[in-house]
């Protein structure tokens, strides 16, 4: 149920676009996204930092596309939100006790300070490079074409990390234990 909230405003963006245009979509999406951030608070008690982010951004970004008529307020949303992302996964490596990965992580994956920071490093690198992809697709390809994109090639990505995530911790995950079983190392 969850993942199908998660998705409404994409869902509702990529329809209304297709049924009229970027800013029709845009004016959606500055609708939903409140809505949908209030569902998701009413079923949880919490706010999800990085949707309120995104809600803010579009609100305000998406004003700005709807005001000027230019899309290109749009267009840096994704990669804005994935900067800043990067930004504050790196400064977690600097600040506080353990970084923003591990906080999210510990309970299911056990690893050492240097793969923690490792990982966190990795994540930071993964919402840079998305954030340049955005923008990079944006200028250099046609508005249907960063939609798509914007859908499928970013939720593609995000999988493709994942897959890549969860492969390398299997790898140390079983390093440690052979490790752990074998007396002589």
């Amino acid at each position: 149920m969850q993942l199908f909230i998660d998705f409404l405003p994409i869902l509702f963006f990529f329809g209304a676009y297709f049924y009229e245009d970027i800013y029709f979509a845009t004016a959606v999406l500055m609708v939903v996204m409140p809505v949908v951030l209030m569902i998701q608070w009413r079923i949880t008690g919490k706010l999800n930092k990085i949707y309120l982010a995104s809600t803010a951004l579009i609100l305000v970004l998406g004003g700005a596309t709807l005001a000027f008529r230019n899309p290109l307020f749009l267009y840096w949303k994704p990669t804005v939100l994935n900067w800043a992302i990067a930004l504050v996964f790196l400064g977690s490596q600097f600040v506080g006790d353990k970084p923003i990965v591990k906080r999210m992580m510990e309970n299911a994956v056990e690893l050492t300070a240097g793969q923690w920071r490792r990982l966190n490093t990795i994540w930071v690198i993964f919402f840079m490079v998305v954030g340049g992809i955005n923008i990079f697709v944006a200028y250099n390809f046609s508005e249907p074409t960063w939609v798509k994109f914007k859908l499928f090639g970013m939720l593609g990505m995000t999988l493709v990390f994942v897959v890549i995530q969860t492969i390398w911790l299997s790898m140390i995950m079983n390093k440690t234990k052979t490790a752990d079983q074998d007396p002589e190392s």
